[in-house]
């Protein structure tokens, strides 16, 4: 079954490409003997409907006009479906062949090797790679373990804009909300979703592994302004207290809390299975904190306990 439909795609690609005036539904069905063996008008219509829109994603660029007789007519100009000359230095060719393995983890490891043996074959440089596995310990991978970072990319790249059910640090339930998608980015580790939140009129950011159930697409446009630059890390790292002006002091439970002992400025290891940490101390301190639970105890300064505190106080409330 793969083997016809690719053949079928093929063929009408051909027909496309190779016409110089629109071709209408009744001339590719006599032209390709896949569609003349369609038992029936309909089961005919579904199935080059199916194609075109394959032979589209595919990339082929395919126009809707009007042949001579008035009928709908289909063609590739070969003008639209021809890219210009693609040349490379060894540089380039090793940039882009390490950035292809960035990807081995996600979905779009199929399109980027793919693309990567199609400029291969059209004269790329094979640069010799200094990040082959084979001879470093090191491997450059961005994880996408989340189900919600493929609707997401797509939401972002075609402007749609999406519904999810997300659940806040300290929050105990998962809300609903109406966001506006700009941009993805990595973070430590993390995906983290930057756009346009419609119920508070305002711009967000979202860990995606806080993301629970589907991300659902929603028709129409968007209805804020996309910036030109979206400075998602910098807006995490002041969630964080990475943009911190003073310290705080924590006791943090022997074996847990790696994320915090590795931003440390100082350790001091306890005799009753606790440890005392000096952090750094900036906005949203608190709330990544609270991530921790119970093993976590802040010591000082006091507003910062209090703030603790009051959010596990939230999350217990329910």
């Amino acid at each position: 079954m793969a083997i016809a439909k690719a053949e079928r795609l093929m063929n009408l690609a051909l027909c496309l490409l190779g016409t110089r005036r629109p071709l209408s539904k009744r001339e590719l069905r006599g032209s390709i003997e896949a569609y003349m063996e369609a038992g029936t008008d309909d089961s005919f219509n579904r199935m080059f409907e199916r194609d075109k829109d394959d032979l589209r994603e595919l990339g082929l660029v395919i126009e809707t006009v009007e042949n001579l007789e008035g009928e709908t007519g289909y063609l590739a100009r070969r003008d639209s479906n021809r890219l210009p000359p693609i040349t490379l230095d060894a540089e380039e060719a090793a940039a882009l062949g390490l950035a292809a393995k960035v990807w081995q983890q996600a979905r779009l490891a199929g399109a980027a090797s793919g693309a990567l043996q199609k400029l291969r074959a059209a004269g790329m440089p094979e640069a010799e790679d200094a990040y082959d596995a084979q001879h470093s310990a090191l491997e450059p991978r961005i994880p996408v373990h989340e189900a919600a970072f493929e609707p997401l990319m797509l939401a972002c790249r075609d402007r749609r804009p999406v519904v999810f059910d997300y659940r806040k640090a300290t929050a105990a339930r998962p809300e609903t909300r109406q966001v506006e998608p700009w941009t993805l980015e990595c973070w430590r580790g993390h995906w983290y979703l930057a756009g346009w939140d419609r119920d508070r009129g305002a711009e967000r950011v979202f860990r995606l592994s806080r993301i629970t159930g589907k991300v659902r697409s929603r028709a129409g446009a968007f209805t804020a302004p996309v910036p030109d630059v979206v400075t998602v890390r910098e807006t995490v790292e002041s969630w964080a207290g990475e943009t911190a002006t003073r310290s705080a002091r924590i006791r943090l439970r022997a074996g847990s809390g790696y994320p915090l002992r590795a931003r440390a400025q100082s350790v001091r290891e306890g005799a009753d299975g606790w440890d005392e940490l000096e952090i750094p101390y900036g906005h949203g301190l608190d709330a990544w904190l609270v991530e921790f639970g119970p093993d976590v105890v802040v010591i000082e300064p006091a507003d910062l306990r209090a703030d603790v505190v009051d959010r596990l106080r939230a999350v217990a409330k329910g």
